[in-house]
């Protein structure tokens, strides 16, 4: 593994299905997360950051109050680099790994880091499927539809969450991001562009997931070019389960209206939310980071606004 982080914990939930690292130079602080579904032979899946916290602010994130720095391309691919050390087979050895931009940070807020970890990564791993999931910073996404015309494993998942912009505002209050109209313009370019089929991601919750709701999201997206997350709301404290059977209820009934629109849908259920905050979004340990390192973690737009947590999520 490069040298780009020399203290590195790593957490395990209890039933071993899933373990976080957390790694650490003095200057940032990262967090990666793998999974075996059900083992690291069949499919293996590694959630990575981008950034050392984040400066969108998410409300239902944890690391949605600070922002250290973005991370370097080197910081990038060492996470990853780690992790699969991690598994004990060789990547010759897995018949699906799935890397995912999407455990801390925005990634297209850091191209000068992500365009040079994706073509590394590629030339590393050329069979991985390299997923970019955002909440869609208003930003030139040229360099995103150049790289993914490069790379061809290369995904791209919208983070949407709501049907209206109003609610999304409350919900990533980062002033700077494009609108769910123009989030549908840009995957609808990225899908001429490329031939594949962007996602757009949903966390299901009582206050966006009626009929209505459906409906809106297929007006705004169309099923022959979009495909669907439907996503078990989080839960960013420790100790407040997040994959309650309520909470997993919505997600799948919501999955099944959005299937009956067209949508070849996936439900994304992450293994040791409740344990070890497996989940993207969870990040207690980086959290207790922020806290002990206040010199480097700056306020980032979300730090003072109201937190929603899964019971309770926002609805607009």
């Amino acid at each position: 593994m490069r040298p780009a982080w020399n203290d590195i914990k790593r957490i395990d939930d209890a039933a071993q299905n899933v373990a976080k690292f957390v790694f650490d130079n003095g200057t940032a602080v990262a967090e990666s997360v793998l999974y075996k579904y059900p083992d690291y032979a069949t499919r293996t899946v590694i959630c990575c950051s981008t950034q050392s916290g984040c400066p969108v602010g998410c409300r239902f994130c944890g690391a949605g109050d600070n922002f250290v720095r973005s991370l370097t391309s080197d910081e990038i691919v060492a996470q990853v680099e780690y992790s699969i050390e991690q598994t004990g087979i060789q990547v010759s050895e897995m018949k699906r790994l799935q890397i995912m931009f999407m455990s801390m940070g925005e990634p297209l807020l850091n191209l000068k880091g992500l365009i040079p970890a994706l073509r590394e990564l590629y030339k590393l791993y050329p069979n991985a499927a390299l997923l970019i999931s955002t909440s869609a910073p208003s930003i030139n996404y040229e360099p995103v539809r150049e790289i993914s015309m490069e790379i061809p494993t290369i995904g791209l998942q919208f983070s949407v969450h709501e049907t209206t912009d109003a609610a999304r505002d409350f919900l990533v209050p980062f002033k700077k991001k494009l609108t769910l109209d123009q989030i549908a313009r840009e995957g609808g370019i990225w899908h001429e562009v490329t031939g594949r089929n962007p996602f757009f991601n949903y966390c299901a919750h009582d206050g966006n997931s009626s009929v209505e709701d459906a409906d809106r999201l297929r007006a705004l997206f169309d099923p022959h070019v979009w495909n669907a997350t439907i996503s078990v709301v989080c839960e960013r404290s420790e100790g407040m389960p997040a994959t309650n059977e309520h909470q997993r209820s919505l997600a799948s009934d919501f999955s099944l209206k959005m299937v009956e629109r067209g949508f070849d849908v996936r439900v994304f259920d992450p293994a040791g939310q409740d344990t070890i905050g497996g989940g993207c979004g969870q990040l207690w340990f980086v959290q207790k980071w922020m806290q002990d390192h206040p010199d480097l973690a700056h306020p980032s737009i979300g730090r003072g606004l109201p937190v929603i947590h899964a019971p309770t999520a926002h609805a607009a």
